[in-house]
């Protein structure tokens, strides 16, 4: 096992490969909907459970 590569040595290797447009969707509706979901919590927590 001695010549085994290193993972920074296949990460230079390999070739740029940019994002596909519906990977750049799904980024941003997961960014969204976890924005929205964080909101509505603390909307809830604060309605409902006030401090």
């Amino acid at each position: 096992m001695p010549d085994e590569p290193k993972f920074s040595e296949e990460l230079k290797k390999m070739e740029y490969e940019p994002l596909l447009p519906v990977e750049k969707k799904l980024i941003g509706w997961s960014l969204a909907l976890g924005v929205v979901l964080l909101g509505l919590l603390i909307w809830i927590s604060n309605k409902f459970f006030p401090g």
